[in-house]
């Protein structure tokens, strides 16, 4: 290995992935590495992605990259496909090892560069993150039970769990020494979170909000993906009473707005029980923006069912759906079912739901438009609100940092305009 003990970061689908790689990167950083491009890379870790075939294959692709560079570096595949995968993925190249244990991968990557693990003191930073990123996510829960008919993440995943609510404040507060504003807590399941504190009491999600805005002084955390049933008054209360610490956004995963393919997704909800959710979340949370994730295509999805599942998004109002094609994952119960829809009609309703999504989120935005929030600076004159909308603000204001605004316009692509308060 060269003396620049350097390595590339290379990540494939979801938020928790991304805060898998951050996790990596500050024990790399502690070791002495240098995150550098993937061409000047001793070591290439991959973070891999199973969610669709798509990504599958954009993971083979990208781990055939890294292992072809002119330095041959090693190529370090972790995550969900090369956990399904991993004689297939090691065989894609002579340079390439897979490590099924995430938490070991940084440890790989120092001792193949002879490099000590933790034997650096942290160095001063530019960023939250040393991948850049702002608004750290903080992974406290990994796994799921559910059996969703369309998914093999819960194969590579494994089961439930969720870390403790004394490592969870831990994390917060080393976040925060690094000048994060905003954390985001993250998981695969999210609201699953279940795990007892060290004084014996069981915390759900609820209980891990209260502590930690009780015992840290982080000025806003944010709630990633969460499934229907988990949005309960109980959350919905805490957060209002949380004011703005608390980010007004929930992520409420739908999948389908008809019945009949959300009991063949083998979801355990049906719409009545969303609309109720969402009612509950308004009810508490009067300028809560609401996202989603939104499947078209599913296998038995008529033309009649794709129509229902639109008319719902419309009357939920989202801020941001994330609309996605059916993708057939062998070793699913989906992959066999009868009634798989042609991939042009697929296609046909993709571009329908996502022009849906564009509309549903200028409306939302227009809503916004003449109250207060608090904006993350991203970037220089850009940053983002607390319901997940992009603002444009005084390029003279740092980035990093978190202000208090009002929201004055909005631009044709659903930006939004804020002045300083």
């Amino acid at each position: 290995m060269s003396e620049k003990h350097g390595v590339a970061l290379v990540n494939l689908g979801c938020r928790v992935n991304r805060v898998e790689l951050d996790a990596m990167a500050l024990e790399l950083e502690r070791s002495g590495a240098a995150l550098v491009p993937e061409r000047e890379a001793d070591v290439i870790i991959v973070n891999t992605c199973a969610v669709t075939g798509e990504a599958e294959a954009k993971t083979r692709k990208a781990v055939r990259h890294a292992a072809s560079l002119p330095g041959q570096p090693l190529v370090i595949a972790t995550g969900c496909v090369a956990n399904l995968f991993a004689d297939e993925i090691s065989a894609l190249a002579p340079n390439v090892r897979v490590e099924r244990d995430k938490a070991a991968v940084a440890a790989l990557a120092a001792s193949a560069l002879g490099l000590e693990q933790g034997g650096v003191a942290p160095v001063p930073c530019d960023a939250p993150t040393p991948t850049g990123r702002t608004r750290p996510g903080i992974k406290i829960q990994d796994g799921c039970d559910n059996r969703c008919t369309y998914c093999i993440v819960w194969r590579a995943r494994g089961a439930a769990r969720s870390m403790p609510p004394e490592e969870v404040l831990a994390a917060v507060r080393a976040a925060q020494e690094r000048g994060a504003h905003e954390v985001v807590l993250t998981g695969i399941n999210l609201g699953s979170y279940r795990a007892a504190s060290e004084g014996g009491d069981e915390l759900g999600l609820p209980g891990l909000l209260d502590l930690l805005l009780t015992k840290t002084d982080v000025e806003r955390i944010r709630l990633s993906s969460i499934e229907p049933p988990d949005v309960t008054g109980e959350l919905c209360r805490t957060m209002a009473t949380a004011g703005e610490r608390v980010a007004p956004f929930l992520h409420v995963c739908l999948q389908s707005g008809c019945d009949e393919t959300l009991r063949r997704m083998a979801r355990v909800y049906r719409t009545d029980a969303f609309r109720r959710v969402v009612e509950t979340a308004r009810e508490h949370l009067p300028h809560v923006a609401l996202g989603t994730d939104l499947i078209v295509g599913f296998p038995g999805e008529t033309d009649d069912d794709f129509e229902r599942s639109l008319e719902f998004c419309r009357e939920m109002r989202f801020s941001k759906m994330h609309v996605f094609r059916y993708s057939r994952r062998p070793g699913t119960p989906a992959a066999t079912m009868a009634g798989q829809v042609d991939p042009h009609v697929m296609a046909e309703r993709g571009e329908r739901a996502r022009a849906l999504a564009d509309e549903m989120r200028l409306s939302e935005a227009r809503r916004q438009v003449g109250s207060r929030d608090l904006v993350v600076v991203q970037y220089p004159g850009r940053g983002v609100s607390g319901g997940l909308f992009d603002v444009l603000l005084d390029p003279s204001v740092p980035v990093d940092s978190l202000v208090p605004v009002r929201l004055t316009d909005v631009r044709d692509d659903a930006t939004l305009v804020a002045e300083l308060l």
